[in-house]
């Protein structure tokens, strides 16, 4: 309250963790590599890349019988550099864990790109917003909370 008194602007940032589970989680892979292709091709343009964080947090409520688990972290921050360095934080942080190195030159080009069929898929994602977001400055690890994260994400558009 004090440092709204005093005009300062407060920075939520959150890095979502979702586990999916099930026979028929692989068709949320081409949502999610689709969802990346234009977020790559948009080239920082925040109406795009909101449009995208929207259609994910469609699927993934759509897709709500195969949650497996969910976990949250973030922090809330007053100065916008510090937020920014967060967020590189943990953008970096999840793609050296999660795939990063992976080697795509080590096949053939002439041999298709063949991926076995999976039953987990792990999504992690990371939001910086200004302001107060009640539904995703709280523990995520239920079914309603999660829930209700993702249709704030959705709002945020």
């Amino acid at each position: 309250m004090f440092n709204r008194m005093m005009g300062k602007t407060r920075y939520v940032v959150c890095r979502l963790f979702l586990h999916l589970q099930g026979s028929d989680v692989a068709p949320i892979i081409g949502v999610l590599n689709g969802s990346a292709r234009t977020a790559m091709s948009a080239d920082g343009d925040l109406e795009i890349l909101g449009e995208e964080l929207v259609q994910l947090c469609q699927t993934f409520l759509q897709y709500d019988e195969y949650w497996f688990s969910a976990a949250n972290e973030g922090d809330v921050l007053w100065n916008e550099g510090e937020t920014g360095d967060y967020v590189n934080e943990l953008f970096t942080d999840s793609a050296q864990r999660y795939g990063a190195n992976l080697d795509f030159n080590a096949t053939s080009s002439n041999q298709p790109l063949s991926l076995p069929v999976t039953r987990n898929v792990i999504i992690m994602i990371t939001v910086a917003a200004e302001g107060e977001i009640p539904e995703l400055e709280t523990d995520l690890a239920n079914i309603p909370a999660l829930k209700a994260a993702l249709k704030a994400l959705i709002n945020l558009h």
